[in-house]
């Protein structure tokens, strides 16, 4: 199918033009209407988006489906895929019917909240699919403006504090990349990414305001980047804004959030960090592990001490993208494809535990965990299907969860056994906190009048968690599926990383025996 990618990215778009063009007034038909278009939409996208997997050849570590045209200004609208962005499209178009499907209940500002979601797919698609500087920082910063959205009018009590701590946060850590990338495309004189993937920034070390930088202009830039992509994932210790926007947000805001938006953070370490400065990342990569098994440790304990089911599950996230951080910066073929793993799998399982609240919220409208107990009683299906979801976060043997975490944690250990000791207690603390969320929330009796009366799941309900199970248990006995296609383009970029580290390490010693001389 020609053109592919840009059907896959602007169809959500389309569908979101005419619910704004066709769609009027806000009485239960023109409602249910907006909820219809933007499901099948999103549902349309899904399937497209097939002919992308389906066609895709994981032997070729190059870019596939490409399409470039000119643009604006001698800039061009260059799309494309390797076997690293691949599953992250896949991975966005499978989860956003799934959302959809989770807000059948909203009833406020129904056409604009369906417009936000499809406009925030169709900026989400494009980040991974982008082959050009400029294009990828407008798809990359547009995404924060429905979300935004999303969290300050649909959200909780403190919407706007969150909404806007979120924006700040993020936009501010992009600033620097702007700025990076103003450099690149005044030393490389182009910003198509394959051809700046190939150059090779200036890595001679040098003194300023008195620092002396290892690295050189690699350093700084790869700091640049790393400030945008860090505050995304979120990293520790710019992870604060995290869990007051997963608070805050609708449950489906909450599940793209995780499952897909902090991806973008662990894709641009891919995408730039490693392959354009390779010295840089060689220079600070001690730092950004024993960064992330701080962030490991102190979110898990962190998390033990919540009283809100969302915050928790947030701290959750910041942890398990500590193991992702970790795995990319191991820099060899373990740790990043278990890195990639970690990030589709944690999509399905966190996107899964946010759905979870989700359910209970809509019927008691609180989330606080001493509000609940017993649920088995009187819901044993959603007793099931959280038990599942907690277990596969937990990193049970058979789910997904324990590939990624596994491979992270092999792929550490040949680079560094004490970042991997420190990672692999974070194993046993999310066990402990995941375990006693779910006893006082499922478990025991049924004591609180108020949940006397509480009904299980119904079939919209299990029908969107059906899915989700089933891509977690398919990975976690398959996990093939997805190192097939990932691991060619990940030994690619291996490669030319190592070899771009030993021969900067080369040229310095060369230096430095010129200069004894």
């Amino acid at each position: 199918m020609d053109n592919v990618l840009s059907i896959t990215t602007f169809l959500p778009l389309i569908a979101a033009a005419i619910l704004a063009v066709f769609l009027r007034g806000e009485d239960e038909a023109a409602q249910r209407n907006a909820k219809w278009v933007a499901l099948v939409a999103t549902v349309v996208t899904f399937l497209v988006s097939l002919f992308i997997l389906f066609d895709f050849d994981s032997s070729n570590t190059g870019f596939q489906f490409v399409e470039e045209h000119q643009w604006l200004l001698g800039l061009k609208y260059k799309m494309g895929v390797d076997g690293i962005s691949v599953l992250f499209v896949m991975l966005t178009t499978f989860m956003m019917p799934l959302t959809i499907a989770a807000s059948w209940n909203v009833k406020v500002r129904v056409k604009e909240y369906m417009i936000a979601f499809l406009l925030l797919e169709t900026l989400m698609l494009g980040v991974f699919m982008a082959l050009d500087l400029v294009l990828f920082y407008l798809f990359f910063e547009a995404g924060l403006i429905p979300m935004f959205l999303i969290i300050g009018i649909w959200g909780g009590k403190e919407r706007i504090y969150a909404s806007f701590k979120f924006f700040l946060y993020t936009f501010l850590g992009s600033v620097l990349m702007l700025v990076a990338m103003v450099a690149m495309f005044a030393d490389a004189g182009t910003t198509d990414i394959p051809a700046l993937m190939n150059h090779e920034f200036a890595s001679e070390s040098f003194s300023v305001l008195g620092i002396y930088v290892v690295g050189g202009m690699q350093t700084l830039m790869f700091l640049a980047f790393f400030a945008s992509f860090a505050v995304k994932m979120p990293m520790w210790p710019v992870h604060t804004w995290l869990p007051d926007a997963h608070v805050q947000a609708p449950t489906a805001g909450s599940v793209v959030l995780a499952a897909i938006l902090l991806k973008m953070g662990g894709y641009g370490f891919l995408r730039f960090s490693l392959p354009m400065f390779p010295v840089g990342a060689d220079v600070l990569t001690p730092l950004v592990l024993w960064m992330s098994a701080i962030a490991i440790v102190y979110t898990s304990l962190v998390a033990l001490a919540q009283e809100d089911m969302k915050k928790l599950i947030a701290y959750s996230s910041v942890a398990h993208m500590g193991y992702v951080t970790m795995g990319i910066f191991a820099a060899n073929q373990q740790g990043i494809d278990g890195a990639i793993f970690q990030m589709l799998s944690h999509g399905f399982i966190s996107g899964a535990l946010f759905l979870c609240v989700g359910v209970i919220y809509d019927r008691m409208h609180t989330r606080e965990i001493d509000a609940y107990g017993g649920l088995v009683n009187r819901m044993p299906a959603y007793a099931l299907i959280f038990m599942f979801f907690t277990m596969a976060n937990v990193g049970l043997p058979g789910t997904s969860g324990f590939i990624g975490e596994f491979l992270t944690l092999v792929g550490i250990f040949k680079v560094n056994t004490w970042v991997a000791a420190v990672a692999t207690s974070g194993v046993i603390l999310s066990a402990a906190y995941a375990l006693w969320l779910y006893r006082r929330v499922v478990m025991g009796d049924l004591i609180k009048e108020s949940l006397r009366t509480i009904t299980d799941m119904g079939g919209r309900e299990r029908a969107i968690f059906a899915p989700l199970v089933a891509m977690t248990l398919l990975l976690g006995v398959y996990p093939s599926l997805v190192t097939d296609i990932i691991s060619p383009s990940v030994e690619a970029l291996i490669s030319n990383y190592d070899t771009a580290v030993a021969e900067a390490h080369t040229g310095a010693a060369s230096q430095t025996a010129d200069t004894s001389h």
